[in-house]
């Protein structure tokens, strides 16, 4: 077995020199909140242990590094506290599962931090999947923003309970460089265990009347002070020419394959096919993983409802089960997909994505590639009840910069909108539904992000109808009611709900006497009517009614539940006529 070779004294030095130089640089970006804490943690990391090519920092065999402190930093955004851990478990179980490489991931955690519940799901996933290649470093400094953390410097509850979520865990002296290097290098022998340092730090170290004092978080050194502190650490650097170059990586993970992903066969549907949408997830999964390696998929003990039960069963090894912490769930996906290594899939009851909003908000703000898709949307679930219906999902998701909104409304519109997730930029989000609905495409119908289709029409329609999912099927129900009372009406399917097609919208809104009527299985507010809405907003002379789910809704059968929150057939039919009568 290899034993531990302690760094010669001048590397030490080097290393401490570099700690201090750290030091100065913060001070000179006049930023007090870590100018010191983490000194010694970074100079180490950076300069000893981690291997990467500096002039190359994306490559993927270089080691990585998640800044779970209040800095965005190179792969993932984590300026709202508690989701690097996440996103490095994403990346650890990526270098070991899917790339099975060498590389190893490093995330920076800071004390405070450490009062998200996400944190512990994310040491939970950890210690679950043996994610050895992963190293947590909590800079325990003791101070938070306002006050203290509130374990302050209890370095032995925080050695418990990393040990009791199944860490290999060190407590260490955050400021010792050497013990810093045996600690990072004890990490890398030990196998079937991610490895917690805990490192016992002092925020502003080093700095006279700052060290360890509150208040002084995000704050910059007064001007009067700033050079007698440049001098005191200056004075420390021994050996200021000494270079350390980090380790180069093993070349041991092949570039990303960024080509074009497709279904490996096209849609296998006839219309009038009964087929549930979120079903239809599953099959059209599965058809893309044969295509491409990079397709992995993610799901919250839910595979069974949302059919990703169907991707796992043809590729176990590309199925990650993340259990039932969503928050947790969107950030090793996040993870996952950096550097282009994966396109990940997670997936869950639409409405448990509230729960994971900030990360996914953060997501965008990462410039993440990654698909989110939520089954069970809507009152038409049925007996499950209000818990579990998504109604503000579609608000939820339009709010998001950088996402595309899909609302397939069939099977063929469901695999296509899948494959175009897979090769769109961004946040992708997918609502699925629980009822089996009709076929209405065929299979080599093309589908494209922004464009919605006409799926009835004549030249006598007198008002437009948009639905989407459950509510357009109810839409052309009630246009075959409504055609046997001599009223013809033109009905839309929107495909995307961001990007609306507004063109498409204005066109047939101006054909039909600038009457709409918007129908949607989601609460009024931020959903498809807002959205078509704002999309004509500014046009004279076009009205638009909307029907939507107005208050909390009860547990009941699907159709009753249609009815009793007027987005039914006979509820659009009933708004025609009303149309008709003004």
């Amino acid at each position: 077995m290899t034993s531990y070779h302690k760094p010669d004294e001048k590397t030490l030095q080097g290393l401490k020199d570099v700690a201090n130089k750290l030091r100065i640089n913060s001070i000179k970006a006049t930023c007090a909140s870590n100018s010191g804490g983490s000194s010694e943690l970074m100079s180490v990391l950076f300069f000893h242990t981690m291997r990467y090519k500096s002039s190359d920092p994306r490559n993927q065999c270089n080691d990585r590094f998640v800044m779970s402190k209040k800095l965005a930093f190179v792969d993932v955004a984590t300026g709202s506290l508690g989701q690097g851990l996440g996103a490095a478990c994403g990346m650890a179980y990526t270098g070991k599962n899917f790339d099975k490489s060498s590389y190893r991931v490093y995330c920076l955690l800071g004390d405070g931090e450490c009062s998200e519940g996400s944190v512990w799901e994310a040491m939970a996933f950890a210690s679950y999947y043996q994610l050895d290649n992963l190293v947590a470093i909590l800079d325990v400094n003791r101070l938070g923003q306002s006050e203290a953390a509130p374990l302050k410097h209890d370095m032995e509850t925080y050695r418990k309970r990393c040990e009791g979520f199944g860490w290999n865990t060190y407590v260490v002296d955050g400021h010792d460089v050497e013990e810093l290097c045996k600690a990072f290098w004890q990490a890398q022998q030990v196998k079937g265990k991610p490895t917690c340092i805990v490192a016992k730090t002092f925020k502003g170290k080093g700095l006279k009347n700052i060290e360890d004092l509150d208040n002084w978080h995000g704050k910059p050194i007064p001007k009067d002070r700033v050079d007698d502190l440049l001098n005191d650490l200056k004075a420390q650097i021994q050996v200021p020419n000494k270079t350390l170059s980090p380790e180069l990586p093993a070349e041991d993970a092949a570039p990303a394959d960024l080509s074009t992903i497709s279904l490996s066969a096209p849609p296998a549907y006839k219309k009038g096919d009964m087929m549930a949408t979120r079903r239809v997830y599953g099959v059209a999964l599965a058809k893309l993983g044969q295509s491409s390696q990079r397709v992995v998929a993610l799901d919250g003990d839910t595979k069974n409802s949302t059919f990703s039960e169907t991707f796992k069963k043809a590729f176990p090894d590309r199925y990650i089960e993340c259990f039932i912490a969503e928050q947790n769930m969107v950030s090793v996906a996040i993870g996952c997909a950096t550097r282009d290594r994966t396109v990940a899939f997670a997936s869950t009851f639409a409405a448990f994505f509230s729960r994971a909003y900030d990360q996914i908000r953060m997501g965008a703000i990462s410039q993440s590639n990654v698909n989110l898709v939520g089954s069970h949307c809507g009152v038409s679930i049925g007996e499950d009840g209000p818990s579990q219906m998504a109604l503000e999902d579609l608000a939820m998701f339009r709010a998001i910069p950088t996402c595309t909104v899909f609302y397939p409304s069939d099977a063929v519109s469901t695999e296509r909108a899948v494959e175009l997730a897979a090769n769109t930029k961004g946040i992708c989000f997918i609502r699925t539904s629980r009822p089996e609905t009709k076929v209405l495409y065929s299979p080599d119908e093309k589908f494209e992000v922004g464009l919605a289709k006409v799926v009835r029409q004549s030249d006598t329609d007198q008002v437009t109808v948009i639905g989407a999912g459950v509510t357009l099927h109810e839409a052309l129900t009630a246009a075959d009611t409504l055609a046997g009372e001599g009223k013809n009406i033109r009905v839309i399917d929107p495909f995307t709900i961001k990007p609306l097609d507004a063109s498409t919208i204005l066109t047939n809104a101006r054909a039909t006497g600038g009457r709409i009527i918007t129908v949607e299985d989601h609460y009024k507010e931020g959903g498809l009517g807002e959205a078509v809405l704002a999309a004509v907003g500014e046009e004279p002379g076009i009205v638009v009614t909307r029907l939507a789910v107005s208050g909390v809704p009860r547990s009941g059968k699907p159709q009753e539940l249609l009815d009793i929150f007027g987005i039914s057939a006979k509820s659009i039919a009933q708004a025609v006529r009303q149309t008709f009568a003004n």
